[in-house]
């Protein structure tokens, strides 16, 4: 199965794709791709600019394109739109939306982690508050209005659960997808 892990920063992701990981270890964890760029060398603003978003769409799309079966991805290319939604960018060009389509169509599952009250209480506070609730929303519309179109027939999860359920979560939902 190829799986999706969504959300804004410091939302608890990465635990997430750890934990899914180590359940399923025939799966290949994919790192987000602020950190591969940054491992290349990629220097980001802190926070990053919408033309640096857009960087990270970019090596989304490449990571997706790898033909993994069994893949979870830390991020999706939909987590770069709604971050560039967040700071005032958009898309460059219909071919950057199809892409995407072709991007996301290509997952068993899409998991999507939004604020809740428990996360909030629970995790420590992340940086940049304004735009990490600015992404949550964005990505929590480009979710559910699907404006773009993109999302086709995706499986979706939404993880409002304690954060101690999220991998049991996910996993009854792979159980039923399987």
């Amino acid at each position: 199965m190829r799986i999706g892990v969504a959300g804004t920063h410091g939302i608890g992701k990465t635990t997430l794709v750890e934990d899914l990981s180590t359940r399923n270890p025939d799966h290949v964890s994919v790192a987000e791709p602020y950190v591969l760029l940054e491992d290349q060398g990629y220097e980001f603003g802190y926070p990053p600019s919408p033309s640096e978003y857009m960087v990270q769409f970019k090596a989304s799309l490449r990571l997706f394109r790898r033909p993994a079966p069994k893949a979870i991805f830390d991020r999706t290319p939909l987590d770069f739109v709604a971050y560039l939604r967040a700071s005032g960018g958009e898309l460059e060009s219909d071919a950057d939306v199809e892409a995407l389509r072709s991007a996301l169509t290509s997952l068993d599952l899409l998991v999507v982690i939004p604020i809740t009250t428990d996360t909030e209480r629970s995790l420590p506070p992340a940086d940049f508050a304004e735009l990490r609730k600015a992404m949550n929303d964005a990505l929590l519309d480009l979710v559910y209005d699907d404006s773009l179109e993109v999302l086709g027939g995706v499986n979706l999860i939404e993880l409002d659960c304690p954060l101690g359920r999220r991998t049991e979560q996910v996993s009854k939902a792979l159980t039923r997808l399987a």
